[in-house]
């Protein structure tokens, strides 16, 4: 009985070790912005327009403009590139999503993301963009640049590099 129990007590630790892998990660960052969500969503609602006011953003390739379906390639100022498809889109809301499978540049997989302007007070606009992904690395001991930590940490970077530039162009 105490070598089955034994037994047991080992695989039972053996598959909860196997069973560790990628767990999908979140990210939500928010700016208020002194101007109106109309004239935000104006400079934010372009699916080819991104590198208007995101700092890291060289150029937007689109295949289909702001359609859903359609296919955006950003060049990157430091080299890089990523390929994202546009999945919704909602004038009246002010909100669009939009899809990465390859995190291209950045070190994650399975990337989804959705921009949105709201209303706040004062006649201000609250900008909010969240993300869900997994890290680049899909299986067990990522290295340190593929980890959940580095992938937080890039889309972290991007979310707020964009929103503060987007805050210092609306607010000139």
């Amino acid at each position: 009985m105490k070598r089955l129990l034994t037994f047991a007590v080992l695989m039972l630790a053996s598959s909860v070790a196997l069973a560790h892998g990628p767990t999908r990660q979140k990210v939500t960052e928010t700016v208020t912005i002194k101007a109106s969500p109309d004239a935000v969503w104006n400079k934010v609602k372009d699916f080819a327009g991104l590198q208007n006011w995101h700092p890291a953003v060289a150029s937007s390739m689109v295949t289909d403009g702001s359609k859903i379906g359609s296919v955006r390639t950003l060049k990157l100022k430091d080299g890089g590139e990523i390929v994202e498809t546009l999945e919704s889109y909602d004038e009246s809301a002010k909100k669009f999503s939009y899809r990465a499978k390859d995190g291209g540049a950045l070190p994650v997989s399975n990337y989804s993301s959705t921009l949105t302007v709201k209303a706040g007070e004062g006649g201000t606009a609250l900008v909010e963009w969240r993300g869900a992904f997994y890290r680049a690395y899909p299986n067990n001991d990522p290295p340190p640049d593929k980890n959940d930590e580095a992938a937080v940490k890039a889309i972290t970077g991007v979310y707020q590099g964009g929103l503060a530039n987007l805050k210092k162009i609306m607010e000139q």
